[in-house]
């Protein structure tokens, strides 16, 4: 539970007695800003947001409930709590009617203050993550809604093989959206109601994998200072999805075979068994052959996880679902920006419908926030976009010569390196944010600039 202080405005018209209660606050570890009046208290919220105002009641010209319905009309989130004085208890039950969240008795125990404050900080952490959790859900149920046909035997496979308790391998390129396919067949299999834990290889460093899927024990390496619970043992009775599963070392990759196989696992540090039952949901975009080829990835470990395989096509093979999604993200940024978008030009959802996205619907989403990000006055423009689209009607076919043969590989290939280049290009060399544009790590791009021989241009 995110346990940071509240931002609190103080409003009372003794400037002795705000200063003592911020002190006494912030000594809590809140933000407190403080004024002396009513409307001095509207002109700071129209500027700064807050949690939550605590306000005197008895005030000359605008008093705490005034104050309080001004807030609760033009900042309905903001809670208040009402400072009052003995005689004044049964208008503060009032203003608690009129949607106060409590009310104090003013001069009283300031452990009183601090214990409905307490409680306030509880109810709207529980409120944030009910939305995180509405959000997510959200999410997941707009990645599956579909017409396209491919897409739909996609699910229609995945949902067959949620049934049993076969390992399934997930392939597909970055940004299509694996870990939403890893979730539905969690959702539709017979432990949909136990956990599903998660784990992306690639972003864990060699040194610590081990720790992260087995757990250790107290004492079993310099710093470990308390027994941890690996993702392994947390998913007990639940699945287990490791993304980005070609990423896994070697020697990383027997442990985790034997544990797949036996179904029991070591802490770090113990030698005392432990069974396990977990149902194995893997993914990666690599081409796992190539892998095994170069002695990178072990025959046998991907013949036990990959008892099922199921490709998840790419953005630009279900162009079905550019509308829903292009609407949906559109919703989601105005909504998590807070910003109303009243005019979408024609040329941008020319341009978004027929461009090929390269990193799929993590690229998709990156671009619709940005040119949120850099609307004006509710209209999305084509100078709106930082990076350059196709015009409108170059999609992928218009854009690759009939009379050239080649292998989708190198088409590619070709394309990334040229998509690449320019934003390399745009952005100065700057690694990270070039990244950040691209929709993958700085990691990721290194390994392409090499592996394309990409170099630095000054033209």
């Amino acid at each position: 539970m995110n346990k940071r202080g509240l931002r609190i405005l103080v409003v009372d018209d003794e400037p002795d007695y705000c200063n003592v209660m911020k002190v006494i606050l912030e000594a809590n570890g809140h933000m407190v800003t403080c004024d002396t009046s009513g409307q001095a208290a509207l002109a700071t919220l129209a500027k700064k947001s807050f949690d939550l105002v605590i306000t005197d009641l008895m005030m000359p010209e605008i008093d705490g409930r005034q104050l309080m319905a001004e807030i609760k009309e033009r900042y309905p989130g903001v809670e208040v709590i009402i400072l009052t004085a003995y005689g004044s208890i049964e208008n503060a039950v009032d203003a608690m009617r009129e949607g106060a969240y409590s009310y104090v008795t003013k001069g009283g125990d300031p452990g009183e203050l601090l214990r409905e404050i307490s409680k306030l900080r509880e109810m709207l952490d529980l409120k944030q993550e009910n939305l995180l959790l509405k959000a997510k859900m959200n999410q997941y149920e707009a990645m599956l809604e579909t017409k396209s046909p491919l897409f739909q035997s996609v699910l229609a496979t995945a949902k067959k093989a949620a049934n049993s308790d076969s390992n399934i391998l997930l392939l597909g390129e970055s940004g299509v959206g694996k870990e939403i396919i890893a979730r539905y067949i969690h959702e539709n299999s017979p432990r949909a109601d136990k956990t599903f834990m998660d784990l992306n290889c690639h972003a864990i460093a060699a040194t610590v994998l081990e720790s992260e899927l087995f757990g250790h024990e107290k004492g079993s390496f310099t710093g470990a200072m308390t027994r941890r619970i690996g993702r392994i043992e947390a998913a007990d009775s639940g699945t287990l999805f490791l993304d980005e599963i070609g990423d896994i070392p070697l020697s990383m990759q027997a442990k985790l075979l034997k544990a797949i196989e036996t179904k029991r696992i070591y802490r770090m540090g113990s030698n005392e068994e432990i069974e396990v039952d977990f149902r194995l949901v893997s993914a990666t975009n690599k081409n796992l052959a190539e892998e095994i080829a170069a002695e990178r990835f072990r025959e046998d470990f991907y013949y036990r996880i990959s008892t099922i395989v199921i490709r998840i096509p790419p953005l630009r093979e279900r162009k079905e679902d550019l509308p829903l999604l292009i609407d949906y993200f559109f919703k989601k940024s105005q909504n998590e920006m807070k910003k109303t978008i009243n005019h979408i030009e024609p040329e941008v959802m020319d341009a978004l419908l027929s461009y090929h996205y390269p990193g799929n619907i993590r690229e998709l989403k990156n671009i619709i926030e940005r040119i949120v990000v850099l609307s004006e006055d509710g209209v999305i423009q084509m100078d709106s976009f930082p990076a350059p689209l196709p015009a409108a009607g170059n999609d992928v076919k218009s854009m690759v010569p009939l009379a050239e043969e080649k292998s989708l590989r190198e088409m590619r290939k070709e394309a990334e390196t040229i998509y690449i280049e320019n934003i390399l290009k745009k952005y100065n060399y700057d690694m990270n944010k070039s990244a950040e544009v691209l929709g993958i790590t700085r990691r990721q791009l290194l390994n392409k600039i090499t592996e394309y021989g990409i170099s630095r241009s000054e033209n």
